[in-house]
């Protein structure tokens, strides 16, 4: 009996929601990312199809952005707004049956989610389906959505992108080898560039190149757990089932890029503060306390320096663990101003263990 994975993956998702807010931006070049203001510092969030042709990308600095489309229509980042959307759309996907069977989902972010039969069901025609879940989001959220299918969610990750936008594809079992094996290793879910540039000194350049390395020179480069991962991600094998289970955070962070440079210590140690408290804000929201404090400092270099510390015992007062954020800023040397401050404090884990 054949397993099948869907996912689904909103298309352009950020800049969709602002175009339902304002229509009459359908079809424009919009931008959304960090106050809206290319003339600051920060970075896309997202860009619609539009701005793409232009060159524009997620990720991108709003200032090199505007430079390649000057005409795009820029927009602050709007979180709450976006959550409320994702909401939506994630409560559509439960309310579907495939089959007149309920369906499990599995939320990765905002703007997508792994659907599939729950076990035990007997289901047919992905294909039919993929549509009825690309109709049903439209007519719920006025969000367009592409949809990958797969026998895994490895396969059915990667399908998306073939679909796009607003489109459905399949890679099975059958078809991996023919549709990713002369593909660079980079078009793998979860290789990035450095993974990638090591594969490549190991002489590893195509899937298919991966699929077929020796294990051990896989577990030799980049250890047991990475290693065999790669192998298996590269002969396109992933989970057959959907684990609808409840993401629980480990940690709450928060960070800012400054607008002009920070050189003043007493400035720096009071945004420390500021920052820390936004993050203590967020973990309150959980009910569990902190067990550890990171701290992050870039300069104006983009030199980027991290410093921990395991608290003596789990805490959620605002005073002590900024008093700690404050002392590891203290284990830095300095000798450039501060471009960015970002605090993250990691839980201790819910009653009963992370599932």
């Amino acid at each position: 009996m054949a397993t099948w994975v869907l996912h689904v993956d909103l298309d352009e998702f950020l800049a969709a929601v602002e175009v339902l807010r304002r229509p009459e931006l359908a079809g424009l070049p919009v931008v959304v990312g960090g106050r809206g203001d290319p003339t600051e510092r920060g970075v896309v969030s997202t860009a619609s199809y539009a701005a793409r042709a232009y060159g524009v990308r997620s990720g991108m600095p709003l200032r090199i952005a505007v430079r390649r489309c000057p005409e795009a229509v820029f927009l602050p980042v709007d979180k709450p707004v976006y959550e409320a959307a994702s909401a939506e759309v994630m409560a559509t996907l439960r309310s579907l049956t495939w089959d007149g069977e309920p369906v499990d989902v599995q939320v990765l972010g905002w703007d997508e989610a792994f659907v599939g039969p729950r076990a035990g069901a007997t289901v047919t025609d992905p294909q039919g389906f993929a549509a009825h879940v690309r109709t049903e989001v439209l007519a719920a959220t006025g969000l367009h959505c592409s949809v990958g299918i797969g026998s895994n969610t490895v396969q059915a990750k990667i399908a998306t992108d073939f679909g796009k936008p607003r489109g459905t594809y399949r890679i099975t079992d059958e078809t991996w080898a023919a549709e990713m094996g002369d593909r660079p290793t980079r078009a793998l879910w979860g290789v990035g560039p450095k993974t990638e540039k090591r594969l490549t000194e190991l002489g590893l350049v195509t899937v298919a190149q991966l699929a077929e390395a020796d294990e051990t020179v896989l577990v030799t480069a980049f250890g047991p757990s990475t290693g065999q991962w790669l192998g298996r991600l590269a002969r396109g094998r992933g989970a057959t089932r959907v684990d609808p289970t409840p993401w629980v955070a480990r940690a709450h962070g928060r960070e800012e890029t400054f607008q002009v440079d920070l050189d003043d210590d007493a400035e720096i140690e009071a945004a420390v503060r500021t920052i820390t408290a936004r993050a203590v804000a967020d973990l309150e929201t959980e009910g569990r306390a902190a067990a550890k404090v990171i701290l992050k400092l870039r300069s104006s270099t983009f030199r980027t320096v991290t410093r921990s510390r395991t608290l003596p015992a789990p805490t959620s007062d605002p005073h002590v663990l900024a008093d700690t954020a404050v002392d590891l800023l203290s284990r830095i040397e300095r000798d450039r101003p501060v471009r960015l401050l970002g605090v993250r404090l990691e839980m201790v884990a819910p009653e009963g263990g992370y599932p």
